[in-house]
């Protein structure tokens, strides 16, 4: 099993806790909105529905921009493209600051989510190469922590400061965030440059495998489900729940914890049992948004309701992303883009139906119900691949390809293999890196 460098065996290298920094900040920035509806709303003067678009915005940016930039930046040194990506963040925030034109900041949230999608993608490919293929899996449930930390740390922290500087002092702090981070990540990411086998027609190719789009499949409706209720959370907080504003912040930290715990069950337990974890994860995760339509009233039922469906729902992401990342085999930037393009296609679509559904006769509980539907139909493409697995007799990994030959004579050969030197040479990674290349010893759904 590659390791990284003066990484000893069982730990992670270094580089994937200094990337879960920046997926720290962009997860703050694409969900602390939900906190800062009402301010957002008043101070643009625009509706609170049409307020969520910004969080519906973000999330086609990332649709879009995800796949787009990870094939725009194939060529171009990985390094280079986590710095490029936090500073257009950066200035994106700043744009976005200085403006009291919804349009304006809407189009900042979209050109934010671009730069968002090339740092993901990038990111994933760095620490997946790093971990190596038996710890491929919690390498992205550290990235996906950084996700969950912002729902934890930065949601809360932005929804409190917002409610005493204004909505645009959470977006001025975050521009000077991603600004630091961009030069710690120029510091501390190894330049490994980029492989001489990359190709956009190899990384195509990996979108012929069924199983991945099954994976991505899950991946949009699980994320819709959550996100969904999420996105309008704090009205049912408030206006249904009884919960007073100044509350809320605590209420995200709850579910901040929840989505945390869940991202570490999947990190751990996805190596071992993929569909086994996902598939429970995805049940108790709809029957929790089932249960907080009619118990939402509650206040200590609708915490409790809010935790679970958290630490149910973030259960699923790592573990999905890993599957869509090792069923690329050999080509994995496209379709770890192509992974964060699934989640935002789930909050876009999620967020969308959910404001629709807030403003029918369903109120509050619409955007509940909308997600608990998502989240249950999350089951259709788990228990699809499950069959395939049975059927074929074969385990949830990746296929296997022709191991690459390290020369010791090449400098180029040796860079390309910076992040994860062999162990043993007969079984050496392909140059593109990535989890693709898992052994038989894996453990998986059997």
């Amino acid at each position: 099993m590659p390791l990284a460098a003066g990484t000893p065996q069982g730990r992670l290298p270094f580089v994937v806790w200094v990337l879960a920094v920046g997926t720290f900040l962009m997860g703050t920035t694409e969900f602390v909105i939900a906190g800062l509806l009402p301010e957002i709303a008043g101070d643009l003067g625009v509706g609170v529905s049409h307020a969520g678009l910004l969080i519906t915005a973000f999330a086609v940016g990332m649709i879009v921009g995800g796949p787009t930039m990870a094939l725009a930046t194939l060529r171009l040194p990985r390094r280079l493209t986590l710095v490029l990506a936090l500073t257009v963040f950066a200035l994106g925030h700043v744009v976005a600051a200085l403006s009291s034109s919804f349009t304006v900041v809407l189009a900042a949230r979209v050109v934010t989510a671009l730069a968002t999608g090339a740092f993901w993608a990038v990111g994933f490919v760095i620490a997946t190469a790093a971990a190596g293929p038996a710890r491929a899996t919690r390498a992205v449930g550290v990235l996906m922590g950084g996700l969950t930390l912002a729902n934890v740390v930065g949601v809360p922290i932005g929804s409190f400061v917002g409610r005493y500087t204004g909505w645009r002092g959470p977006f001025w702090a975050l521009a000077v965030l991603a600004a630091l981070a961009a030069v710690f990540i120029g510091r501390f990411v190894p330049d490994a440059g980029r492989s001489a086998e990359v190709s956009v027609r190899a990384e195509a190719r990996a979108l012929r495998q069924g199983r991945l789009w099954l994976a991505l499949a899950a991946a949009v409706l699980i994320m819709g489900g959550v996100l969904a209720t999420y996105t309008y959370i704090t009205p049912l907080l408030t206006d249904r729940a009884g919960i007073p504003a100044g509350a809320v912040p605590l209420v995200l930290i709850v579910f901040g914890l929840g989505a945390l715990g869940g991202t570490a069950i999947g990190g751990r337990l996805g190596d071992r049992r993929p569909l086994a974890t996902t598939l429970t994860a995805a049940v108790v995760t709809a029957l929790a948004l089932f249960l907080l339509i009619p118990l939402s009233t509650a206040p200590v039922t609708a915490v409790a309701l809010v935790f679970l469906m958290a630490l149910a729902g973030f259960t699923v992401n790592p573990v999905v992303t890993s599957l869509a990342v090792r069923f690329a085999g050999d080509a994995p930037t496209l379709t770890s883009a192509l992974t964060t393009s699934a989640y935002n296609t789930g909050i876009a679509a999620g967020s969308a139906l959910a404001a629709t559904a807030l403003d029918t006769s369903l109120g509050l509980t619409g955007p509940a119900l909308v997600g608990a539907v998502s989240a249950a139909l999350t089951l259709l493409p788990l228990i699809a691949l499950a069959l395939i697995g049975t059927r074929d007799r074969t385990r949830i990994v990746a296929r296997r390809t022709a191991p690459a030959v390290v020369r010791s004579d090449s400098a180029g050969s040796a860079r390309n293999h910076r992040l994860s030197p062999p162990a043993n040479p007969s079984r050496t990674s392909h140059a593109a890196g990535g989890p693709a290349h898992v052994g038989r010893g894996a453990g998986t759904d059997g």
